[in-house]
């Protein structure tokens, strides 16, 4: 283990160089992209008295590196500024609450997609040859062809103009304990089946090939040979064995979890943090684009130390290999 934790302390240190790389190059698009936020900020009236004054609050006659050092100075401390969509409001209290209303929605459905995904491909696998697995891979590869921005529509049609069985938007939220909850609502249900429905696809089909690959190994034609059930040889020597390569999929999937979805946002009044990215992106909010491109960085570099994490507990032979 003291390998392991080795490789891990220097994926640790690697992190603050990545995140320096990224959070330099988008702070200097930022300031060098096109757009003047200054000019925004004015408004309609263009006064170059009030741009001078603007520029010096503003710390834009500094250079740039006083600049960026000033700005992630104050990102360190969850200060990110303040933003202009809306405008008048810290990036932090616009930014935070909507990260959690993306995080709850997509959080649910990545376990569904996961839930389903992952049976659905080792059924498919165990019945290589018949009819049902082409069947099964078939039916969820449907659902992945279809464009988000033709589901969406469809199934507002369906279940709420139709049949009436579900809100067509909107986020509801009910609190326990102080915390905002809007997976407990009805209308939570249109935009899962959204979500997870050409999520299955990918999931399934991955772990189709694991199993198949697993299948003609050594180890599961001897623990069949000793007469174990089935439904033995499948979940500790199969699915444990083919899961390994999956937990790649899953750790990328966590990054997901802050990153909305701008059409699903858009379309189904969900305010989350894709459909402020869109409004930040169009109004040219340097200090809203700065705040979500460097969590969804810190995000996604802590995403794959989970990976190499859970790579050790899932297969105990890379455990043995960072000890030696």
């Amino acid at each position: 283990m003291e390998g392991l934790a080795s490789y891990i302390v220097r994926r640790l240190l690697w992190a603050p160089v990545i995140l320096l790389a990224v959070s330099l190059a988008t702070f200097a698009l930022g300031r060098f992209g096109p757009g003047d936020p200054i000019q925004i900020l004015q408004g309609q009236y263009r006064d170059p008295v009030q741009r001078e004054r603007i520029a010096e609050e503003l710390g834009y006659h500094d250079s740039f590196f006083t600049q960026y050092w000033r700005y992630m100075k104050g990102a360190v401390q969850g200060d990110f500024g303040e933003g202009l969509s809306p405008r008048g409001f810290a990036v932090k209290d616009v930014l935070f609450p909507r990260l959690w209303v993306t995080f709850q929605y997509n959080l649910l459905a990545l376990i569904i997609i996961f839930a389903v995904g992952i049976p659905a491909g080792i059924w498919a696998a165990l019945r290589q040859g018949t009819w049902m697995d082409p069947f099964t891979i078939g039916v969820m590869l449907f659902f992945t062809s279809v464009p988000v921005l033709v589901t969406i529509p469809v199934l507002q049609w369906l279940f709420a103009l139709k049949l009436d069985l579900l809100p067509s938007s909107g986020w509801e939220v009910r609190e326990f304990y102080g915390v905002e909850i809007g997976v407990l609502s009805e209308r939570i249900i249109l935009p899962l089946l959204v979500l997870t429905l050409p999520g299955f696809a990918g999931v399934a089909r991955y772990m189709r090939a694991q199993v198949l690959e697993v299948l003609d190994q050594d180890y599961v034609r001897t623990a069949r040979a000793k007469g174990l059930g089935e439904f033995t040889v499948v979940s500790r020597h199969i699915a444990r064995n083919a899961l390994l390569p999956l937990a790649t999929m899953m750790g990328f999937a966590l990054v997901g979890l802050l990153g909305g979805s701008i059409f699903l946002e858009t379309l189904l009044g969900i305010p989350g943090v894709g459909e402020y990215a869109f409004s930040a992106v169009f109004a040219r909010d340097y200090n809203a684009i700065m705040a979500i491109v460097l969590i969804t960085s810190t995000a996604f570099i802590f995403a794959n130390l989970i990976v190499d994490i859970t790579y050790a507990f899932i297969d105990p032979r890379i455990r043995l290999g960072a000890g030696v």
